[in-house]
């Protein structure tokens, strides 16, 4: 999923950074915010951006405001879906008015998302979510700001999960209060476990009884999660290089270098233990810079 997400996204951020292809739904950021491969004068805004959006969730969390962060997460990944699709809709040439249909078919998707909690919809819209976002900071970010914000966000990362833990809270609230959670979200379970969720479920029709049961019988699956940030800083980093490199092919290395950096934690990951995905993500990414750069 994760790779698949990356070469989506890359489609999306080349589709809107042709000229004759804006982003929709007042997205387009003026022409004084694009900027070359000199200067980080966005960087500071990106970041505090990001650093107040986690800190308002953070309060959110804490006075239990569930149906307004709800609500907040309905809009934006209507918003960011509806830029992906609009750029699919747009490339199939299938609708008239795709900029409104792409908003209206995402905001259902959303809705099924958020509000109905269905695991196939969850996953399936996070292929699409991350690269609609991603198209919005290509723009206005370089490479030099792209390697100064990857650093940021990793040492960030690193605080968050192994001393902070803030992280874990953030993901638990999202699972167990919100129901929903962003970024991908695998359950699995051994063969036993499956068979006794199957009896279950073969044997009560109604969604609320399995689930009484479930919690009776005290069946226990584990969960295979990777955050949001951790699938969309890639595109974006890939979505920089091919605008200013215009190659497709130093792109696609750094979508590869995060894919192989990601395959590597995995491997050497302990079961039942959360890892801050972004620093082995930064410096897959880092040794793509280098290799691209002794290269080509």
């Amino acid at each position: 999923m994760f790779i698949v997400t990356q070469l989506i996204g890359l489609a999306i951020v080349s589709f809107y950074n042709n000229p004759e292809h804006v982003l929709p739904f007042g997205m387009e950021p003026p022409d004084e915010m694009r900027v070359d491969d000199g200067g980080i004068d966005y960087l500071g805004s990106i970041f505090f951006a990001f650093v107040f959006a986690i800190f308002l969730f953070f309060i959110l969390t804490k006075i239990n405001a569930a149906k307004f962060i709800r609500a907040w997460f309905f809009i934006v990944t209507s918003l960011a879906l509806g830029l992906s699709l609009n750029a699919i809709f747009f490339k199939m040439s299938i609708l008239s008015y795709t900029t409104t249909f792409a908003l209206a078919f995402a905001a259902i998707l959303a809705y099924f998302k958020i509000y109905k909690r269905d695991l196939v919809v969850h996953n399936v819209t996070e292929l699409f979510i991350y690269p609609g976002i991603a198209a919005v900071f290509v723009p206005i970010l370089n490479v030099f700001g792209i390697i100064i914000l990857l650093l940021a966000i990793s040492l960030y990362d690193i605080w968050a999960v192994w001393h902070s833990e803030f992280m874990q809270k953030m993901a638990s609230y999202q699972i167990n209060k919100l129901k929903f959670f962003t970024g991908f979200f695998m359950p699995y379970a051994d063969k036993k476990t499956k068979l006794k969720i199957k009896k279950i479920k073969d044997k009560y029709t109604s969604k609320e009884d399995v689930e009484k049961h479930l919690k009776k019988s005290n069946v226990k699956v584990s969960l295979a999660i990777l955050g949001g940030g951790d699938i969309i800083f890639p595109i974006i980093t890939a979505g920089v290089i091919l605008k200013v490199t215009g190659s497709i092919s130093q792109a696609l290395i750094i979508s590869l270098s995060a894919t192989l950096a990601l395959l590597f934690l995995f491997i050497m990951a302990r079961k039942g233990k959360f890892y801050p995905a972004m620093p082995f993500l930064t410096i897959g990414m880092y040794l793509g810079l280098i290799f691209n750069w002794l290269v080509f």
